[in-house]
Formats: structure tokens, sequence, C-alpha cells
């Protein structure tokens, strides 16, 4: 059903635009789009651009969206989006997928689609009696499954104070308050130690460098799920051997209990998780 909508709507895009656009840009129109709640994100090449508030009207007005986002580069310690508002003027939004509540500025914060699946498994991968520390929980992308769908306990951690005022309303539509507590902190500044059953890392690139805090808050035998990107001519031996090393360092093992890829991050790269179990020695 979902399919025949789509193949539908291009058509009806084409017809449209195909009235306004010379003919050889008609063409280039994308052909595929993310939307997130009300937001649609819209992959636009440079020829498209003189005609970008017209295409984005179109789509925003056949796809029955409010605001329209030209995509582009994702960068930063945050890993921010930066996309430029090309139709309409509100880029908050509220998106729902498996019974989560997320609501965030699609325009600045980063929502990937590739990572569903990662979300979803997250919803049955603790136990009620657990405590699990997110140390990057950015608007709740991978705790908010885990308070709401496990039951276990969560202390999240987020240091762009604009994420985290949306963390906090996540927490709030989500109906989690009893179980999920915020910090708008580095979490190198988290004070807690040995007090964790999971810690999720869900971030990428610089993932390594908190490795030591990461065991710091982790109970002995305690489960770590590091996401980090690495290059395709390293795996598989990365980023494991890396972890491990680093663990060793600070006097803990640790066992590989899965690994998983997550998506392309770039050409040769990709961005993995691991599920990691930790021991003191």
């Amino acid at each position: 059903m979902k399919r025949r909508k789509t193949q539908l709507i291009k058509p009806r895009i084409r017809e449209i635009l195909s009235k306004t656009l010379p003919p050889e840009l008609v063409n280039l129109l994308p052909k595929h789009w993310v939307q997130l709640g009300d937001v649609l994100i819209l992959p636009l090449r440079e020829e498209l651009l003189p005609y970008k508030y017209e295409i984005a009207k179109v789509y925003a007005e056949v796809l029955g969206v409010k605001t329209v986002l030209r995509k582009g580069k994702i960068g930063g310690e945050f890993r921010e989006t930066n996309y430029e508002i090309i139709y309409g003027n509100d880029p908050v939004t509220i998106h729902k997928e498996n019974g989560i509540l997320y609501k965030f500025d699609a325009s600045k914060i980063m929502f990937s689609p590739a990572n569903v699946k990662e979300r979803v498994r997250m919803a049955s991968i603790a136990k009620p009696d657990e405590l699990v520390v997110d140390m990057f929980a950015g608007i709740g992308h991978l705790s908010l499954p885990i308070a709401k769908h496990c039951g276990a306990r969560v202390i999240a951690i987020e240091k762009s104070p604009y994420t985290f005022k949306f963390l906090v309303e996540n927490i709030e539509l989500n109906k989690v308050q009893d179980r999920m507590t915020a910090y708008n902190i580095d979490n190198r500044e988290f004070k807690g130690e040995n007090i964790a059953d999971r810690i999720l890392m869900g971030y990428v690139v610089k993932t390594h460098e908190f490795i030591p805090k990461a065991l710091e808050i982790a109970k002995d035998e305690a489960v770590i799920h590091y996401h980090n990107t690495v290059p395709e001519r390293l795996m598989p031996r990365e980023p494991f051997e890396t972890f491990q090393k680093i663990a060793r360092e600070h006097g803990y093992e640790s066992e590989l209990l899965e690994s998983r890829i997550i998506k392309r991050y770039a050409p040769g790269v990709w961005h993995v998780v691991l599920d990691i179990r930790v021991f003191k020695k």
C-alpha cells in the first residue's frame, strides 16, 4: 500500500512541476526523501536551487507536510544538521516510531532513518531491574525505547543545551519521568562510578576517547553498546581491538558478544555497534 502511494506521488509531483521548471530539470527532481513527522528533508542538486521554493512547495502540498528542509552536511561535536528551511517556517516536529514519540528540531538535530533497527532493538535489550546509562543521549534516540518498552531505569546524559531541551520534553511526552533522569553535562563530568548494568555509547568517530569514562561508570560484567566508525579495510578486528586495548589499560577484560553494521558512514567507512561485556581484573 505504501509503495503504491509513493509510485502515485512521484508522477503527480513531476506533472505539477513540469509546468514551472525547464524540461531538462524535471528529470533531476528528487526521487527519494525523508519524512520525519510533518517535516520533509529533501536532497536538491545545485541545478535546482533557483527553483527551490517552488519545488519544496509542491512536495509539501502533495506529501502533506508543513515544512521542507534542504538536506546538507552533518558535522560538529553535536552532529548538527544545519539543514536549510526552504518552505514553511517551523522545523520542530514530532516523529512517531515503534510507539515512541520523538520531538526535535529537524533543521538542527540529526535523526537518521538508517538507525531504525538499532532503535527498535533497544526496545527489548534490557531488563526492568537494570540501570542503564546513556552517555550520548541526544533527544533520547536509543534510551527512550529502553525506558518505555523495557521498563529499565535510565540516566540520560546530553551535553548540548539545545538538544537537551528536547530530551526533557521527550521524557515527558513518553511518560517515563518515573524511570528516566536527564543530565545536561559532558558525560566526563558525570560522578557515578560502578553503577551501570548497561551503557549506551551512541556516538561516532571519537567514541574510543570516552571508553575510560564508560568503564568507570560500569559495574563488573556490565554490557556496553559501543558505536563507532571504522574503515572497511580494518574490519572485522576493529573497533573491538581498540576497545580491548584501552579496557586492559584500565584494568578490564572484555568479551565481544555481538557486532552489527548500522550503515555506511562514508565511502569505505562503516558505522558499527558492538555489544561488549566488561570484567574487572
